[in-house]
Protein backbone atom coordinates (compact mmCIF):
# COMPACT_ATOMS: atom_id res chain seq x y z
CA UNK A 1 0.00 0.00 0.00
CA UNK A 2 1.39 3.46 -0.93
CA UNK A 3 0.57 6.63 1.40
CA UNK A 4 1.32 10.08 0.85
CA UNK A 5 1.61 12.80 3.73
CA UNK A 6 0.60 16.11 2.30
CA UNK A 7 0.10 19.15 3.16
CA UNK A 8 -1.32 21.65 0.53
CA UNK A 9 0.91 24.28 -2.01
CA UNK A 10 3.90 22.84 -0.65
CA UNK A 11 6.91 20.12 -2.17
CA UNK A 12 4.14 17.38 -1.74
CA UNK A 13 2.11 19.03 -4.70
CA UNK A 14 4.19 17.77 -7.34
CA UNK A 15 4.34 14.18 -6.16
CA UNK A 16 0.75 14.63 -6.36
CA UNK A 17 1.22 15.86 -9.85
CA UNK A 18 3.11 12.98 -10.13
CA UNK A 19 0.86 10.36 -8.89
CA UNK A 20 -1.82 11.68 -11.49
CA UNK A 21 0.60 11.16 -14.53
CA UNK A 22 1.23 7.55 -13.09
CA UNK A 23 -2.40 7.13 -13.11
CA UNK A 24 -1.55 4.94 -9.55
CA UNK A 25 -3.73 4.32 -6.41
CA UNK A 26 -2.06 6.18 -3.88
CA UNK A 27 -3.92 7.49 -0.47
CA UNK A 28 -3.38 11.04 0.79
CA UNK A 29 -2.99 11.70 4.57
CA UNK A 30 -3.53 15.21 4.69
CA UNK A 31 -1.85 16.31 7.36
CA UNK A 32 -0.18 20.23 9.00
CA UNK A 33 3.42 21.22 9.01
CA UNK A 34 5.98 23.05 11.45
CA UNK A 35 6.87 25.59 8.80
CA UNK A 36 5.81 27.32 5.90
CA UNK A 37 8.21 30.30 3.68
CA UNK A 38 10.71 29.52 6.66
CA UNK A 39 8.11 30.66 9.36
CA UNK A 40 6.91 28.34 11.71
CA UNK A 41 3.08 27.95 11.56
CA UNK A 42 2.42 25.52 14.25
CA UNK A 43 4.11 22.24 16.05
CA UNK A 44 4.90 18.76 14.41
CA UNK A 45 1.80 17.64 13.10
CA UNK A 46 1.59 13.56 14.64
CA UNK A 47 0.20 12.01 12.05
CA UNK A 48 3.05 12.94 10.14
CA UNK A 49 6.14 10.13 9.78
CA UNK A 50 8.56 12.55 8.35
CA UNK A 51 11.49 12.96 11.32
CA UNK A 52 11.22 16.39 10.59
CA UNK A 53 7.51 17.11 10.12
CA UNK A 54 8.04 18.32 6.70
CA UNK A 55 5.97 16.45 2.84
CA UNK A 56 6.49 14.72 1.26
CA UNK A 57 6.35 11.75 3.23
CA UNK A 58 5.72 8.33 1.48
CA UNK A 59 4.91 5.41 2.97
CA UNK A 60 5.59 2.23 1.13
CA UNK A 61 4.39 -1.04 2.91
CA UNK A 62 6.02 0.52 5.48
CA UNK A 63 9.06 2.39 4.54
CA UNK A 64 9.53 5.69 4.61
CA UNK A 65 10.83 7.95 1.56
CA UNK A 66 11.19 11.36 2.05
CA UNK A 67 12.67 14.39 -0.05
CA UNK A 68 10.43 15.45 -3.16
CA UNK A 69 13.47 13.56 -5.91
CA UNK A 70 13.87 10.71 -3.82
CA UNK A 71 10.08 10.31 -3.54
CA UNK A 72 9.51 10.95 -7.52
CA UNK A 73 12.86 8.41 -8.33
CA UNK A 74 11.52 5.48 -5.96
CA UNK A 75 7.82 6.26 -7.52
CA UNK A 76 8.85 6.45 -11.67
CA UNK A 77 10.84 3.21 -10.73
CA UNK A 78 8.32 1.11 -8.99
CA UNK A 79 5.57 2.06 -12.16
CA UNK A 80 8.23 1.74 -14.77
CA UNK A 81 5.52 1.16 -17.54
CA UNK A 82 3.74 4.91 -17.02
CA UNK A 83 7.35 6.01 -19.03
CA UNK A 84 7.66 8.83 -16.73
CA UNK A 85 11.36 7.67 -15.25
CA UNK A 86 14.09 6.17 -16.73
CA UNK A 87 14.75 2.79 -15.75
CA UNK A 88 18.55 1.45 -14.41
CA UNK A 89 20.58 0.70 -17.54
CA UNK A 90 18.74 2.88 -20.30
CA UNK A 91 20.74 5.56 -21.97
CA UNK A 92 18.14 8.05 -20.07
CA UNK A 93 18.56 7.30 -16.78
CA UNK A 94 22.27 9.83 -16.23
CA UNK A 95 20.12 12.17 -17.73
CA UNK A 96 17.01 11.63 -15.64
CA UNK A 97 19.02 11.45 -12.34
CA UNK A 98 21.17 14.45 -12.83
CA UNK A 99 17.96 16.50 -13.53
CA UNK A 100 16.11 15.28 -10.54
CA UNK A 101 19.13 15.99 -8.44
CA UNK A 102 20.17 19.21 -9.72
CA UNK A 103 15.90 20.60 -8.94
CA UNK A 104 17.13 20.51 -5.33
CA UNK A 105 20.78 21.03 -5.27
CA UNK A 106 20.90 23.78 -7.93
CA UNK A 107 17.75 25.52 -9.27
CA UNK A 108 15.64 26.22 -6.03
CA UNK A 109 18.83 27.32 -3.98
CA UNK A 110 19.66 29.80 -7.24
CA UNK A 111 16.02 30.86 -6.99
CA UNK A 112 15.87 31.46 -3.50
CA UNK A 113 18.94 33.52 -3.47
CA UNK A 114 16.99 35.63 -6.32
CA UNK A 115 13.99 36.25 -4.35
CA UNK A 116 16.03 37.07 -0.77
CA UNK A 117 18.36 39.37 -3.40
CA UNK A 118 21.27 37.59 -2.17
CA UNK A 119 22.01 37.53 -5.77
CA UNK A 120 22.69 41.14 -5.96
CA UNK A 121 25.48 41.05 -2.19
CA UNK A 122 26.92 37.47 -3.83
CA UNK A 123 28.78 37.15 -6.78
CA UNK A 124 28.91 33.83 -6.55
CA UNK A 125 24.81 33.59 -5.94
CA UNK A 126 24.17 35.56 -9.54
CA UNK A 127 26.93 33.07 -10.81
CA UNK A 128 25.04 30.29 -9.89
CA UNK A 129 21.52 31.61 -10.86
CA UNK A 130 22.79 32.78 -13.86
CA UNK A 131 24.08 29.37 -14.67
CA UNK A 132 21.05 27.57 -13.79
CA UNK A 133 19.04 30.19 -16.22
CA UNK A 134 20.77 29.22 -19.48
CA UNK A 135 21.04 25.79 -18.69
CA UNK A 136 17.33 25.72 -18.41
CA UNK A 137 16.56 28.35 -21.16
CA UNK A 138 18.78 26.08 -23.55
CA UNK A 139 17.32 22.95 -22.55
CA UNK A 140 14.02 23.90 -22.74
CA UNK A 141 14.65 26.33 -26.45
CA UNK A 142 15.76 22.55 -27.56
CA UNK A 143 12.39 20.41 -25.69
CA UNK A 144 9.81 20.82 -25.70
CA UNK A 145 10.47 19.19 -22.67
CA UNK A 146 13.72 18.62 -20.83
CA UNK A 147 14.50 14.86 -22.20
CA UNK A 148 13.65 15.94 -25.53
CA UNK A 149 10.21 14.73 -26.46
CA UNK A 150 9.72 12.88 -23.90
CA UNK A 151 7.89 14.05 -20.57
CA UNK A 152 9.05 12.91 -17.40
CA UNK A 153 9.06 13.38 -13.65
CA UNK A 154 11.72 15.74 -14.07
CA UNK A 155 9.33 18.01 -15.97
CA UNK A 156 7.45 17.75 -12.76
CA UNK A 157 10.05 18.65 -10.15
CA UNK A 158 10.96 21.63 -12.50
CA UNK A 159 8.13 22.66 -14.05
CA UNK A 160 6.12 22.66 -10.48
CA UNK A 161 9.47 25.24 -9.60
CA UNK A 162 9.06 27.28 -12.00
CA UNK A 163 5.36 27.80 -11.89
CA UNK A 164 5.63 29.68 -8.28
CA UNK A 165 9.04 31.15 -8.98
CA UNK A 166 8.12 32.76 -12.61
CA UNK A 167 8.20 36.42 -11.01
CA UNK A 168 11.84 35.83 -10.29
CA UNK A 169 12.90 34.39 -13.51
CA UNK A 170 14.53 36.32 -16.73
CA UNK A 171 11.73 37.96 -19.01
CA UNK A 172 12.05 34.62 -21.36
CA UNK A 173 9.26 33.52 -23.45
CA UNK A 174 10.81 29.85 -23.53
CA UNK A 175 9.80 29.55 -19.52
CA UNK A 176 6.13 31.21 -20.25
CA UNK A 177 5.65 28.43 -23.26
CA UNK A 178 7.12 25.58 -21.39
CA UNK A 179 4.65 26.48 -18.09
CA UNK A 180 1.81 26.71 -20.89
CA UNK A 181 2.85 23.24 -22.43
CA UNK A 182 2.77 21.72 -18.52
CA UNK A 183 -0.64 23.33 -17.65
CA UNK A 184 -2.60 21.60 -20.15
CA UNK A 185 -1.33 18.41 -19.05
CA UNK A 186 -4.75 16.48 -18.01
CA UNK A 187 -2.73 14.88 -14.71
CA UNK A 188 -1.74 18.71 -13.60
CA UNK A 189 -5.51 20.03 -13.55
CA UNK A 190 -6.71 16.78 -11.45
CA UNK A 191 -3.60 17.22 -9.22
CA UNK A 192 -4.68 21.07 -8.37
CA UNK A 193 -7.96 20.20 -7.83
CA UNK A 194 -6.96 17.61 -5.64
CA UNK A 195 -4.16 19.84 -3.74
CA UNK A 196 -6.44 20.62 -1.06
CA UNK A 197 -8.76 18.46 1.31
CA UNK A 198 -11.62 20.46 0.22
CA UNK A 199 -11.34 19.19 -3.24
CA UNK A 200 -11.49 15.77 -3.08
CA UNK A 201 -15.13 15.24 -3.99
CA UNK A 202 -13.83 16.96 -7.80
CA UNK A 203 -10.85 14.42 -7.74
CA UNK A 204 -12.73 11.18 -7.18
Amino acid sequence: MLTLFHAPQTRSSRIIWLIEELGTDVAIEYCDIAYRNGQKIGGPDPRNPHPEGKVPALIHDQTLITESAAVALYLTDLFPDAGLGAPVGSRDRGAFLTWLSWTAGELEPSVFSRMTGEIERNAFARASYDAAMERLIKALAAGPWLMGDRFTAADIMIGSTLGWARLHLPDNPVFDAYLERLSTRPAHRRARDRDAPGSLAAAS
